[in-house]
């Protein structure tokens, strides 16, 4: 059996730009409806970075303009019908300030990389959302528990201080990793060498990729392959690139002074290498995530089926773990999705919707064979 996990991370534009309203609240409603049609379950990663400085402001202004309340009660009502909130944390929201006069967020950008801050700034973050979480979330479901975390850019890496303070806020599950991703800006990562693109693993306190028999955080990660690059060319990934190129970071030279002896800029590359550099990228295979906001019901229905063709059935049921956005959830994107609603409510033997508590964790210690 294969339980497929929607899970959207809950959040405005990275620029700090954009209405929690129309970027949040708004298509979240729409995802759970089309997911109650079908019988399918959300998990709502939560930036509590962004929604505790949403509920601050609220507070003390006593304008909600940021949708606090909204927020609070869709969360409420998530967990009450059967689908779930989970813990996401953008760490330089930690110390943001609105800027009245550009209209957006101005974040701590010297805070961005949330793995390789020190190890009691990142617990205190994860302490401080799991407990907003929890008590938004027990007003709703007094037996509700915050559990799983996804990091912000899926930092993990370097792995020590994050996978030790998420140990020792009670956390059973991380699902950041996604297999054959690289980073190397303003967050770094190279997960190439991850245990696996779709068993669980205990994690190796000292890197989140390796598996440790004896490790008490596991990783249930995103659902990656290999693929070409015209895999890439969809309708809902073309809105995507559009949105980032309207909500950019900032220039990370404006952020912070480079470290001491950080290598200069190099020259810019010719129009040659810069057509090499395209033939390449066009031969090679690129990581392929299950992201229901980019990818087509087509292309997720051939996924699951490949993992099944892969794995088969073993004892134990097997996430397939998708990931999107709330902020790019469209018209186009729900109807594109159906098809694959319908096609695993249509097979229940072996397929169903799940969430992360649907899981013993445990179960994975040992190896799962292919």
């Amino acid at each position: 059996m294969y339980k497929v996990l929607f899970t959207s991370d809950y959040e405005i534009h990275g620029s700090g730009m954009g209405s929690p309203k129309d970027l949040v609240v708004d298509p979240t409603t729409r995802m759970l409806d089309q997911l109650d049609r079908y019988g399918g379950k959300l998990t709502i990663m939560a930036d509590v970075g962004e929604i505790l400085k949403f509920k601050e402001y609220a507070e003390t202004t006593g304008d909600d303009r940021f949708h606090w309340g909204g927020i609070a009660r869709q969360m409420q009502r998530a967990v009450k019908t059967g689908h779930d909130v989970q813990l996401h944390v953008h760490s330089s929201y930690f110390n943001a300030t609105w800027d009245e006069a550009k209209g957006y967020w101005k974040q701590d950008y010297a805070e961005y990389d949330l793995a390789s801050l020190p190890y009691e700034r990142v617990r205190e973050m994860i302490r401080r959302g799991k407990r907003l979480l929890e008590e938004t979330c027990r007003v709703a479901k007094p037996d509700y528990e915050c559990f799983a975390f996804r990091a912000a850019n899926w930092s993990m890496q370097p792995s020590p201080n994050i996978v030790r303070a998420l140990i020792e806020e009670g956390f059973r599950i991380d699902t950041s990793v996604w297999k054959y991703g690289v980073y190397d800006d303003l967050v770094k990562f190279d997960y190439t060498g991850a245990h696996s693109d779709l068993v669980p693993w205990p994690i190796d306190p000292n890197d989140v990729c390796r598996r440790d028999p004896e490790g008490r955080l596991f990783e249930f990660p995103i659902y990656t392959e290999q693929q070409p690059l015209w895999v890439f060319l969809t309708a809902n990934r073309v809105y995507r690139v559009i949105a980032q190129r309207l909500n950019p970071l900032p220039d990370p030279d404006a952020v912070a002074d480079p470290p001491a002896g950080a290598p200069a800029a190099g020259p810019p590359r010719s129009l040659a290498r810069k057509m090499r550099g395209l033939a390449r990228a066009i031969v090679r295979q690129h990581p392929w995530k299950v992201d229901f906001n980019q990818c087509t019901g087509k292309q997720l229905i051939d996924g699951l089926r490949r993992v099944e063709a892969r794995y088969g059935h073993p004892d134990a049921p097997l996430p397939f773990v998708l990931i999107g956005h709330s902020k790019t959830f469209t018209s186009h994107n729900e109807r594109s999705l159906r098809p694959f609603l319908e096609f695993v409510a249509a097979h229940p033997d072996r397929f169903s919707f799940g969430t992360f508590a649907d899981f013993e964790a445990e179960r994975y210690r040992a190896p799962v064979a292919a």
